[in-house]
């Protein structure tokens, strides 16, 4: 296996840096199986706060085994280390940019575009299948869903597809955004997909485990893990809003992750310092909950709700996702 210009053998386990400034380098930990086959790249920890694919690629680097794999991982349990240590929510600290947001990247930017840059340069070249692990961040609540992007042929689009259905994880949501980690490797001929789980800026012992079966269904899926996956069971969502303050306020939502609501139900409001209400969100549609905003205070531009429906009910998503 050859990763950013080091060889690594048949068997081996090895930490390789990828240095991004003087003073910050990633560390992926890439696992060669014994036997030739595909690789999975699995990153986590792109916003600093969504901790449960963080402490799950750590204690799978540990578990996995390349005596018994054929084919190889590589795993990047923590791509932003100072949003990380910092307990920054959603922005790399130095420069105030999401991460997610920064593809394609820049190595004359802000660090952010810097990481980019590193990021698609070292696990593009080496992905058959690219899997982004997020989760809600310190301010928000989610039910657990995989994201994959939105089209109707073409290989990538096909086997992002196929990736995304081998998770446990209660809904497939479609997704059309253009400037992330995920996104970006679909756009460049990678098949990818983003998961998230948790929430709360929180991890608990189900949640992570939970998390470690996602990664090791998809390397049964790419036979690199032997067995095979039994179905998992998901609702696809065709068509879902994003709602985002217009103006700075104080946000009071009326609903709960995977809260099924009908059309013009009353989801929250926006109120001014006075008690004012800026904003009433309501749903436009009957659907459910994908996750929404707990924090009293909410920036313009920041999200508040995400609802969808699914694909039995409706079509095409009417607005590209905050994540």
């Amino acid at each position: 296996m050859i990763f950013y210009g080091n060889t690594i053998a048949p068997g081996e386990k090895r930490i390789v840096q990828l240095p991004v400034t003087e003073g910050l380098s990633l560390e992926a930990i890439c696992i060669c199986g014994a036997f030739p086959g595909r690789t999975l790249a699995v990153t986590a920890g792109v916003h600093g706060c969504e901790y449960v694919g963080i402490q799950a690629l750590l204690e799978l680097a540990k578990e996995l085994d390349p005596g018994r794999m054929c084919g190889n991982a590589v795993l990047l349990p923590l791509v932003n280390p100072e949003g990380f240590y910092d307990g920054v929510k959603q922005v790399v600290p130095e420069d105030g940019i999401n991460l997610n947001r920064a593809f394609p990247g820049d190595p004359g930017g802000s660090i952010s575009l810097q990481m980019a840059y590193i990021l698609e340069q070292a696990l593009y070249p080496a992905a058959d299948l690219l899997a982004d692990l997020h989760g809600g961040d310190w301010n928000e609540d989610l039910c657990p869903l995989v994201f994959f992007p939105a089209g109707n042929c073409g290989e990538v689009y096909q086997a992002s597809l196929e990736a995304a259905k081998q998770l446990k994880v209660s809904y497939r949501v479609r997704s059309h955004a253009r400037n992330g980690l995920y996104s970006w490797a679909v756009q460049r001929g990678i098949p990818a997909l983003l998961a998230e789980r948790g929430c709360g800026g929180r991890w608990s012992e189900k949640e992570k485990e939970d998390c470690m079966e996602d990664v090791r269904r998809l390397l049964r899926h790419l036979s690199i893990l032997p067995g095979e996956n039994e179905p998992a069971v998901q609702t696809e969502i065709c068509r879902a809003v994003y709602a985002e303050a217009k103006e700075d306020g104080l946000w009071y939502p009326c609903i709960k992750a995977a809260e099924t609501v009908k059309k013009g139900q009353f989801l929250g409001e926006l109120r001014s310092m006075s008690g004012q209400t800026l904003q009433e969100v309501r749903a436009a549609f009957a659907g459910v909950v994908l996750y929404y905003t707990t924090a009293l205070g909410v920036r313009r531009g920041g999200p508040l709700a995400a609802y969808g429906e699914s694909c039995a009910m409706g079509e095409n998503v009417v607005q590209l996702e905050i994540i």
